[in-house]
């Protein structure tokens, strides 16, 4: 194959979300359908309904055995019917909140999970669920409207950090590889080459030839000179680079800090010490 050329950006239609925290860890997020979350709410909704009634009915029949007044029961109504459907579902999703994460990929807190089930109250149990179901429709990750003023969403897959693979430097580029110049390239796109280089065995050849020829196009605009090889050694050779250049740049760093560290901690000659 010719050396990659520049073409428009490929555009994977099938991969989840993707954020990058704070320590630049990438990971892939997949928000639930809106089929399986309606599947889930209508689990909720029969089970919580039916321990609602179960302990509504042993409410009662506890308050005609020992004669409680009218105001003591409607009290112990309203206290049973908080319980089962808010202080419940909280407790719930706090304590299997892997599944419900905030819109940054967290976990949710009580204040999140406290939200979502008030609501709750309203578009599911008050409606049916017909509310629920309404905005879910009418957002892309299938939000229901505790959702939207919680800030979360209920994620399909588990939170994975992302593997970033060892590619070694590809043999037949060993030559073209010392006097290559690999350019600082967006941060974007050296995680969709890793990942590339990770999931590539489990793509089928066309879509494997597909998705490493546009990633090719789009590395060989940071690479000088191109080298003539198939896309997908060329990206190998790309991520072995530039792996192996910026371990000798924090090496090299590191070293820099040990020669000045003396200086930094150490006390001048006669200068007054604390210790002692």
């Amino acid at each position: 194959m010719p050396s990659p050329q520049l073409s428009n950006t490929f555009v994977y239609e099938d991969e989840p979300d993707e954020l990058v925290t704070g320590e630049a860890v990438a990971l892939e997020l997949r928000s639930a359908s809106f089929v399986l979350r309606s599947a889930g709410s209508i689990i909720d909704f029969l089970v919580y309904g039916a321990v609602l009634i179960g302990i509504m009915i042993a409410a009662f029949a506890f308050a005609s055995n020992i004669g409680l007044d009218q105001a003591i029961s409607t009290a112990l109504t309203v206290s049973v019917i908080v319980i089962c459907l808010v202080v419940i579902p909280t407790a719930v999703e706090l304590a299997i909140g892997a599944r419900i994460v905030r819109n940054d990929g967290g976990a949710i807190g009580f204040r999140h999970a406290f939200i979502r089930a008030l609501l709750g109250v309203l578009e599911i149990f008050m409606t049916a669920g017909g509310l629920a179901a309404v905005v879910g429709l009418l957002n892309i990750r299938a939000q229901r409207l505790g959702d939207l003023v919680a800030g979360t969403y209920s994620q399909y897959e588990r939170v994975t950090k992302f593997a970033n693979p060892v590619v070694q430097l590809p043999g037949q580029l060993a030559e073209w590889a010392r006097t290559a110049d690999v350019a600082k390239m967006p941060d974007s796109l050296a995680r969709r080459i890793a990942h590339y280089l990770v999931a590539a065995p489990g793509y089928t050849p066309a879509t494997r030839s597909q998705h490493a020829t546009n990633l090719a196009n789009e590395a060989s605009a940071y690479v000088s000179p191109l080298p003539q090889a198939e896309a997908e050694v060329f990206l190998a050779a790309v991520s072995a680079l530039r792996r192996e250049r910026e371990t000798v740049a924090l090496t090299g760093e590191r070293a820099r800090l040990d020669t000045v560290s003396p200086a930094l901690t150490s006390v001048p000659r006669g200068f007054p010490s604390n210790r002692g």
